[in-house]
């Protein structure tokens, strides 16, 4: 599929007893909250994010952004534009760390406590070695 580097997608926003709402028609099940104006917009665009990078992971297809003319709101609504660069969003998802359990024979487990070896340090450039990655690889190439 891929994604674009850049989305702008319609939302309701609904002002709530304490807080906000954020409604996207375009996109079931992506509904941000927030306290604040701010915190509302942070987590709509990072809603709209992780939503778009999910539906791209599944194989679905992106809708075409509504047009505001087309959205019904009530009198305690009103409708925003929500626009996401995808690069930063990306970058996190792609370079998030995972736990993984490793197990090792206690001879060697106490030769690299004895010199300070970093497993996680160890285990990455072993991995990128063994792959054929010899620099950091990130979402960009």
């Amino acid at each position: 599929m891929g994604l674009k580097s850049k989305y702008i997608f319609p939302a309701i926003l609904t002002e709530e007893e304490k807080g906000y709402s954020v409604q996207f028609p375009d996109l079931p099940g992506c509904l941000p909250y927030g306290s604040t104006l701010e915190e509302v917009q942070k987590n709509a665009r990072e809603a709209l994010a992780l939503h778009l990078y999910g539906m791209d992971k599944d194989g679905e297809d992106i809708p075409e952004a509504s047009s505001i003319r087309d959205l019904k709101i009530e009198k305690h609504q009103c409708v925003i534009l929500v626009d996401v660069l995808m690069a930063p969003y990306l970058q996190q998802i792609f370079n998030q760390s995972v736990k993984k359990t490793l197990t090792i024979p206690k001879w060697l487990d106490d030769l690299a406590k004895e010199n300070n070896v970093n497993y996680s340090q160890v285990l990455q450039s072993a991995i990128k070695k063994q792959v054929g990655i010899e620099e950091r690889h990130s979402v960009n190439g």
